[in-house]
């Protein structure tokens, strides 16, 4: 029954003598354009853990027409739906490996399964990531149709890297998670909303779909969808965008990374 009084705890937070700073082995790049042309970085062409990256083309000047809608989807998509993680993190080095999880977990809204898309050249049934691949071997592109706050979750880069790097164009939803919208624009991406998200329903996973209104692309500037059904009937849907002037650049030069490498060989980095 006696009080008794606990002195505080106590521990060794902070090591008396510091910390050891270890060894600095980053080395700069060489500052001149030619220097840098005669550095070479070697990956075994055959790893399947990591992969070069190349850059992605440039916008083309024109419209985009007579798209592909690989697949709309229905209700959420986060960020693991688009780019699972678990077994496929160890293709995080190689974009063209883990691309083989693009899309897998979403939802088809045209059979309310994972995975499994028509082809609109084939008819054939298949999984997203091969769908994706035969359009771009086809030199077809294609769009995502998506439902509210598309790409919410972890800030995974590769989920807006996979359908860049497959073909894809533009996502196209009622809603975006933020971070997700601008990882797309850095890969040159179109992030799109409907201006009237009902106007999701309008669209068919068979329609194809043109985006037309990027030779005057600007900031507040809204776009325009035009499709064409399976019967040849035709809308158009106003579409939305939050790309800013810069950003537009990103677009226009491919990706983020491309415009700065075209500012760095300008002399404006």
């Amino acid at each position: 029954g006696k009080e008794i009084k606990l002195e505080a705890p106590f521990g060794d937070e902070l090591p008396q003598k510091g910390f050891d700073p270890g060894a600095n082995v980053y080395q700069a790049p060489p500052a001149s354009l030619d220097e840098r042309g005669k550095l070479n970085v070697k990956v075994d062409p055959a790893s399947q853990r990591l992969q070069l990256l190349s850059p992605f083309n440039a916008w083309s000047g024109e419209d985009i027409k007579d798209c592909a809608v690989l697949i709309k989807v229905k209700g959420k998509c986060t960020t693991d739906h688009i780019s699972m993680a678990g077994p496929w993190l160890k293709y995080r080095g190689h974009l063209d490996n883990i691309s083989n999880n693009l899309l897998i977990g979403a939802i088809n809204i045209e059979n309310g399964k994972p995975n499994a898309v028509k082809n609109i050249i084939t008819g054939a049934e298949g999984p997203v990531p091969a769908t994706a691949r035969d359009y771009k071997a086809r030199g077809l592109p294609w769009v995502v149709v998506g439902d509210e706050n598309y790409g919410e979750g972890s800030s995974r880069e590769h989920a807006a890297l996979e359908p860049r790097h497959l073909g894809g164009v533009a996502i196209i939803v009622k809603s975006f998670a933020r971070i997700h919208e601008t990882n797309l624009k850095k890969q040159g991406m179109l992030p799109l909303t409907f201006a009237n998200p009902a106007d999701y329903d309008k669209i068919d996973p068979t329609d194809r779909l043109s985006i037309t209104g990027l030779k005057t692309f600007a900031p507040g500037v809204p776009l325009t969808l035009e499709g064409t059904k399976k019967d040849g009937s035709t809308y158009k849907i106003t579409v939305n965008h939050t790309f800013n002037d810069n950003q537009i650049n990103w677009f226009k030069n491919g990706s983020a990374l491309n415009a700065m490498a075209a500012a760095f060989k300008s002399g404006k980095m």
